[in-house]
């Protein structure tokens, strides 16, 4: 089994040759205090949220996890307060919408020193199965300099790959019609979008030779794997990364087995989501997260509000940087019923891409004199709608007496919805009628 290229990357950065966990834990240790101390120095926000402590005084982790978390709220609220460098320093800003009470979207700050970061994170982290010579299709949005198409762009131009930047799918046969022409070999995309071009391809008879597929940006339906390599023989390859901590945060190896972190920028933690309380290993739980590199927005304690699971154990890739193990979607995601229970876009992910027909779907929930309705509009060939509507069924997550809302399923063109971080969410109509 191929080591993951990682190994390297990591020792690279922190000096530690080879990898080892003991090595790289006192790396992480080290950094988080001096990434305390500067974000006390700099930022108005942990000048307050940190005072009083004594980044000194943090001599291992179990003092480090006694620190107050950091909210997306905190950032909606004063994202200039997180600020540690001059806004002329500031080489991109990205807006990021937010699900929080206040509606408010985040600002994220990055110096030119924190984008190179990334790039070179993408350039390492891309090879464990992109070679010189592959052209790569990378279906994100890559328009703008500093965003994650561009940063994964020159990460990949660094490896010697040819680079398709075609951004967010909108014509799906015109899509194919680029990998046929191309000779594309690796995908790089939105779960959603890139599982809808496979099934399509099958459909039009076309062949490619694609032996590799990422995904990322969303949450990775159950089905994906099988989807993939029934469309073009091709290994999914699993990435995990938030804005807010630069984009690349940890990827799968060829061992398949979890995706290794992206350990020489960042500190990974998962707690129980309710109290707060650290988790132990192999739990599930909230992941949360420290940077340890970043200029522009240091983040202290982060927590994202995604359900994760860590492991130190070994990878069977020989490998001792941890590995996320999976990430399952958001811990408040999707709608709750009135009458009890809620609906996800995960479970419906599940549940939807499981049909071989199915080529997407969206969903609204809205209220009627009646109750409630989940309407969801399905693009499927063939479509069925009473197996379709009894697949939506088994997403519905109903606690015993609870009253199940009216469903509706129709055809139609499902289209991309997004929040503005390329993740679907369920619309919710009930407050506007």
């Amino acid at each position: 089994m191929t080591l993951t290229p990682l190994d390297g990357h990591i020792a690279r950065v922190t000096g530690v040759s080879p990898a080892r966990r003991e090595a790289i834990e006192a790396y992480q240790l080290e950094k988080l205090r001096e990434n305390m101390a500067r974000a006390r120095a700099h930022s108005r926000f942990y000048h307050r949220r940190l005072a009083g402590v004594d980044p000194e005084g943090i001599g291992s982790f179990e003092d480090f996890r006694r620190l107050p978390f950091t909210y997306p709220e905190d950032i909606a609220a004063a994202p200039y307060d997180f600020l540690c460098v001059s806004p002329r320093d500031v080489s991109r800003i990205v807006t990021v919408s937010t699900s929080g009470t206040t509606g408010r979207p985040k600002r994220v700050f990055f110096t030119p020193e924190d984008q190179e970061r990334t790039i070179d994170f993408f350039r390492y982290g891309m090879s464990t199965f992109t070679s010189p010579g592959d052209t790569v299709f990378i279906g994100m949005p890559g328009k703008t300099p500093g965003s994650v198409g561009d940063l994964l762009a020159k990460g990949l131009t660094r490896l010697g790959c040819r680079v398709v930047p075609y951004g967010p799918i909108a014509d799906y046969m015109d899509a194919l019609d680029v990998l046929e022409r191309e000779g594309v070999t690796v995908l790089v995309g939105i779960p959603c979008q890139i599982l809808s071009l496979a099934r399509r391809q099958r459909r039009a008879g076309k062949r490619h030779n694609i032996h590799s597929v990422l995904l990322s940006a969303d949450y990775i339906p159950a089905p994906s794997a099988d989807i993939l390599k029934d469309a073009w023989g091709a290994d999914l390859y699993p990435h995990f990364g938030m804005t807010e901590t630069g984009y690349g945060g940890a990827v799968a190896c060829r061992a398949l087995a979890g995706m290794h972190i992206r350990e020489a920028d960042l500190f990974l933690e998962i707690i129980d989501p309710e109290s707060g309380a650290p988790l132990p290993e192999g739990a599930w739980g909230e992941l949360v997260i420290t940077t340890l590199t970043r200029e522009a927005m240091p983040l202290v304690r982060y927590r994202t509000g995604d359900l994760a699971c860590i492991t130190s154990e070994k990878c069977p890739c020989g490998s001792e940087v941890r590995r996320l193990m999976g990430v399952a979607g958001r811990i408040a995601g999707g709608l709750a019923f009135s009458g009890g229970g809620r609906v996800t876009p995960q479970a419906l992910d599940d549940a939807l891409w499981a049909e071989e027909s199915v080529l997407g779907w969206s969903a609204a929930l809205e209220s009627s004199p009646e109750g409630e309705i989940l309407r969801v509009t399905v693009e499927a060939e063939p479509f069925e709608e009473e197996r379709l509507r009894r697949a939506v069924e088994r997403a519905l997550a109903l606690p015993a007496g609870a009253g199940a809302p009216e469903i509706t399923v129709r055809r139609g063109e499902s289209g991309f919805f997004t929040t503005g971080t390329l993740k679907r969410t369920i619309i919710d109509l009930r407050r506007e009628r």
